[in-house]
């Protein structure tokens, strides 16, 4: 599904116009469908975020627009975008090996048309290496300059040039063409880039500074969504609590989630990330008194050592995090909590991991997201003298995961008995019998009964797991 309301004939508003090149490329397609007979088909694979999946949509919304039809078969496509990211180098190998293997495509149909998008690309020596390495690959795109899409593609198909330009603008480009991945569930960005700058965060340098949206160009987006049925939108941002602070009329993020949960509809609001130096009472308040945000906060603790996150550049201690996670549940009985844990950061002891395990056993989050350091080129905590050695950072690693999954296994062993409002996802990928959804408080739930996805049901919890619960359908 392409968002009618965000396309725009006449090039993104707030950037470069794109008019001139999106003709080319529609130019293009035309041929490609003239002497084809059919549609042109691009292929689009994301790494990452939801950030990233958001990125994507609008890559494949272009890329629709211009006259391409979106294919699941890279081996059938005109066009393959690679959207990457940088968070760790894992990912980044991954996506470079993914790449290598469409080497054999371009071999078969040399008309073929490769893109790297996203966050990798906006590393200085990744794109050299691509150009270098990769003589197949003919431009990359950082997320910075995503809505310049059509010119890269336009210099490729007529001058057949390689892109590898280090573009890097701090514009929020509005009027892009969206293609939803989800009839029912949405992504929608409301900033780009930080200003945090932690000592082992690559995202500052391949995004750049903050920018916010306008406030009104996100409530227009938020609105036409419920209106077209969506009943699930996560709000996006690398930090979402620092929301509008670069405007020329500030708008803080609580204001903007007062304003949204206004929307008449049936749906519900998530967001994503916080950091936990700019989670205000003000923003808890506003999600006490909503009608339509939900109950579930996501917010990165990182480390439960002070030494470490001061290591860590993070701007708050256990005491001011522990203060904002009693007031919230203080205000939102039951809201569900959830976290981002690094295991192994340089120079961590023995007693720094032991105040990590100490905070998990205090703060009872419902699920975390547990990460082995790894170093990113480029940031301060790579070039950090006391790195973990691995077996000590696995070893740390497996007494994280065997805590925090006692803990969830209680916290969700606290809702049997109870009956919750499921949003359903369909078929569960692994069982085709059983179908899947997601709680208010994003816990995922599997039961029997068949629900398309998309429909909200109340299910009866029978039993609970440390990652899921598990239930009948009694309404729907």
């Amino acid at each position: 599904m392409v968002d009618k309301h965000l396309r725009s004939s006449d090039g993104p508003t707030g950037a470069v116009d794109m008019t001139p090149y999106i003709s080319v490329c529609r130019a293009h397609t035309e041929s490609l469908r003239a002497a084809r007979g059919a549609a042109p088909q691009c292929f689009v694979l994301t790494f990452g975020c939801q950030q990233n999946v958001a990125d994507s949509e609008k890559l494949a919304g272009m890329a629709v627009d211009i006259g391409y039809e979106i294919t699941d078969a890279p081996e059938q496509a005109d066009l393959i975008l690679v959207n990457t990211c940088a968070i760790r180098e894992h990912a980044e190998k991954r996506a470079l090996s993914i790449v290598g293997q469409y080497k054999h495509l371009k071999e078969k149909n040399p008309s073929l048309v490769i893109g790297v998008c996203g966050c990798m690309v906006a590393q200085e020596h990744r794109c050299e290496q691509l150009k270098r390495s990769y003589p197949y690959v003919s431009f990359v795109i950082p997320t910075s300059v995503i809505y310049r899409f059509p010119q890269y593609l336009a210099e490729t198909v007529t001058k057949g040039k390689r892109v590898f330009r280090a573009e890097e603008e701090h514009t929020v480009a509005e009027g892009l063409p969206i293609r939803r991945e989800s009839s029912y569930r949405a992504f929608v960005s409301i900033m780009y880039g930080c200003n945090n700058f932690c000592s082992y965060c690559i995202v500052p340098y391949v995004r750049g500074r903050e920018r916010s949206r306008a406030p009104e160009d996100v409530i227009r987006e938020v609105k036409t969504l419920v209106q077209a049925g969506y009943s699930d939108i996560t709000l996006l941002g690398q930090n979402v609590n620092s929301y509008g602070k670069d405007l020329e009329e500030p708008c803080s993020f609580a204001s903007l989630l007062r304003r949204l949960d206004g929307i008449e509809g049936d749906y519900i609001l998530h967001f994503m990330t916080s950091h936990p130096k700019d989670a205000t009472r003000e923003l808890i308040d506003v999600m006490a008194q909503s009608r339509h945000v939900a109950h579930s906060f996501h917010l990165p603790l990182q480390s439960g050592s002070d030494r470490i996150l001061s290591r860590m550049n993070r701007h708050y201690d256990r005491a001011k995090y522990l203060d904002i996670l009693d007031y919230m549940r203080e205000q939102i009985p039951g809201i569900a909590v959830t976290s981002d844990v690094i295991v192994g950061f340089p120079g961590e002891s023995e007693a720094d991991f032991e105040d990590t395990l100490s905070m998990l056993r205090r703060a009872r989050f419902d699920m975390i997201y547990s990460f082995i350091y790894s170093p990113r080129k480029g940031t301060p905590a790579a070039a950090m003298e006391d790195q973990i050695p691995r077996e000590v950072q696995n070893a740390r690693f497996d007494r994280l995961l065997a805590l925090q999954n006692e803990i969830s296994g209680e916290a969700n062993a606290l809702l049997v008995g109870s009956v919750q409002r499921v949003l359903s996802e369909g078929k569960s990928k692994n069982d085709a019998e059983t179908y899947t959804g997601r709680t208010a408080q994003n816990k995922i739930v599997f039961f029997k009964e068949p629900c398309p996805a998309g429909e909200w049901v109340s299910v009866h919890i029978d039993r609970a797991e440390a990652f899921a619960l598990h239930g009948t359908v009694i309404t729907k």
